[in-house]
């Protein structure tokens, strides 16, 4: 999909913790080979902002404390706002096929906007896991050419039950059958973190030792194990999406 003019990338951002964010965002821009001036920046749980896609090549959406399968009356006010907003832009983004990805928390709510069941029935512990391409994953894109089996981090107490009425499963793993897929030809969403690398993850370890993804007396395992990991293969599925959408400027 080849841009006329040049827009900046629209980078939407969930997490409350102020540590966290920023690091995020750090990650992002380094990974996808970013500059600051290339992208604008929102963080949602801090208000929620009129968007013109007009002024935009493509959208990344990260990813998030919040989770889409629990009941309506648990989620905090923000969560629902920050819910309608993104059912608001995929309104926009589905049926226009504007270039889209979704880390982890993007990927629930683009699963949910698509009318698949969100559940922690393929909730994965935060670690390293082994992602395996489907045929149309090793023809995608942002993915071919690559090894068909790759490993990538993740940690997440939900997941889509099933692939989205009308995706393409692009992505699987033994714990989660869901780790990437794509709606139409340039929306996209992974349940893995493309962005993420090992000291990103140690550093939300601490962020989020208790909010429920694991039992915080096992912080220190689990940083000792993902210091171990190596995960360069989803870093090239980020870096292909920028370079695939991003205008020239």
């Amino acid at each position: 999909m080849k841009i006329a003019s040049d827009k900046k990338i629209l980078l939407l951002q969930m997490r409350p913790e102020d540590v966290a964010a920023d690091s995020e965002f750090e990650a992002f821009l380094r990974v996808g080979g970013l500059q600051p001036y290339e992208v604008d920046r929102f963080r949602l749980e801090q208000g929620i902002p009129s968007i013109d896609l007009r002024r935009y090549s493509a959208i990344i959406a990260g990813g998030s404390p919040f989770d889409v399968s629990l009941p309506e009356k648990d989620k905090s006010n923000t969560q629902k706002a920050i819910e309608v907003f993104y059912h608001g832009l995929f309104d926009q983004v589905v049926p226009s096929d504007f270039p889209f990805l979704g880390a982890c928390s993007g990927n629930g709510l683009l699963g949910s906007y698509c009318g698949t069941p969100i559940s922690t029935t393929y909730g994965e512990p935060i670690g390293s896991v082994d992602v395996t391409m489907t045929e149309e994953g090793m023809r995608d894109p942002l993915l071919k050419g690559l090894p068909r089996t790759f490993s990538a981090l993740v940690g997440h107490k939900e997941a889509c039950d099933i692939v989205p009425k009308g995706a393409v499963l692009l992505g699987s793993s033994p714990t989660c059958p869901v780790q990437m897929f794509r709606v139409n030809k340039n929306i996209y969403a992974t349940q893995f973190h493309p962005e993420a690398d090992a000291d990103e993850f140690i550093l939300r370890i601490h962020t989020y030792r208790n909010h429920g993804y694991f039992d915080p007396e096992e912080a220190e395992s689990l940083i000792a194990a993902v210091r171990r990991t190596h995960t360069p293969v989803p870093k090239i599925l980020l870096q292909r999406f920028v370079a695939r959408y991003k205008t020239s400027g």
